[in-house]
């Protein structure tokens, strides 16, 4: 679980349901959330029961299993327009706007493990990105995980809360979300990154991606070549301090005087780094695998020149 939005030092809530039915899976929530009060009883509820599939909700076992019968999205795909199909995976853009309640409910349910989110019914001025996992037996694939952001950020941010659920957290999941908000930023032409403060959780994930990020631009530079911490972030469109941030992580750098400076890049320890870590040289997303009405995509430089 990726969250940006955590206060720091806030002590955590108890969660007002205690057990969640997602689809055939049981999962224990982690925070409160704001579902209304004739569903959570009060003040707590014992069992929630949300469609797989629109993310609906109850409290009671005989309409969610009526529910489920006849849900359009049962046997259709999720609402919003395809924006990336590759191998497992696929992404969808949705406009809350459009698809209130779809949002709406999405929200709903990723309180129950982000600590912090404060949008809920309010979704219009934001776009969804769910992750679709086509090996699930759903026709369509099963969406387990999503971000979301600001339609229009003033901070430039390109994510303002991320999430992958409980069951399909620890399978690089959360990567692929990350990637695909910063490659949505490359094709706006915009640097960005996610919505700060980020919580513990949330500073790792991104801090690997960061890394990665970057041993991948550095693998792919001319041994010899003179590169600026400006040069890495003008090719992976990750902000100057957060590169910073990955090359202290990595602890990469040596200083050594050279005939371009005091600042040398180990290629052995960035190799080795990458081993330990378990960090390929390819990408997390193909950027080719983008799908955009013309005219919505800009040209993008050759980084390599």
């Amino acid at each position: 679980m990726l969250s940006p939005h955590r206060t720091p030092n806030r002590p955590a809530l108890q969660p007002n349901v205690a057990n969640v039915v997602l689809g055939n899976l049981h999962i224990k929530p982690w925070y409160p959330s704001f579902y209304p009060e004739d569903i959570i009883g009060g003040r707590k509820t014992d069992w929630l029961y949300v469609c797989q599939w629109c993310f609906c909700y109850t409290s009671e076992i005989m309409k969610y299993s009526v529910h489920c019968k006849v849900c359009p999205l049962k046997d259709d795909a999720p609402p919003g327009e395809v924006i990336y199909e590759k191998d497992d995976f696929v992404i969808h853009e949705i406009d809350g706007e459009d698809h209130k309640l779809y949002a709406q409910n999405l929200s709903l349910l990723s309180k129950l493990f982000l600590d912090t989110k404060s949008v809920f019914f309010d979704v219009s001025t934001f776009l969804y990105y769910p992750l679709i996992l086509r090996s699930s037996p759903h026709p369509y694939g099963q969406v387990v995980g999503f971000f979301s952001k600001e339609k229009m950020s003033w901070d430039n941010n390109n994510v303002a809360c991320i999430l992958v659920f409980p069951p399909w957290q620890r399978r690089g999941l959360g990567q692929v979300l990350i990637a695909a908000s910063y490659e949505l930023g490359k094709r706006e032409e915009r640097f960005g990154g996610p919505e700060r403060p980020l919580s513990a959780l949330g500073k790792k994930g991104y801090i690997n991606y960061w890394c990665g990020e970057v041993f991948r631009f550095l693998m792919a530079c001319h041994l010899k070549r003179t590169v600026s911490v400006k040069d890495i972030s003008d090719g992976t469109y990750i902000m100057q301090d957060d590169v910073v941030a990955a090359l202290r992580e990595m602890d990469v750098v040596e200083k050594r005087k050279t005939a371009s400076g005091s600042i040398v890049v180990n290629k052995s320890k960035l190799r080795a780094w990458a081993e330990k870590h378990g960090i390929s040289a390819e990408p997390l997303v193909d950027a080719e695998a983008f799908i955009f009405e013309e005219g919505d995509e800009h040209e993008e430089s050759d980084d390599n020149d």
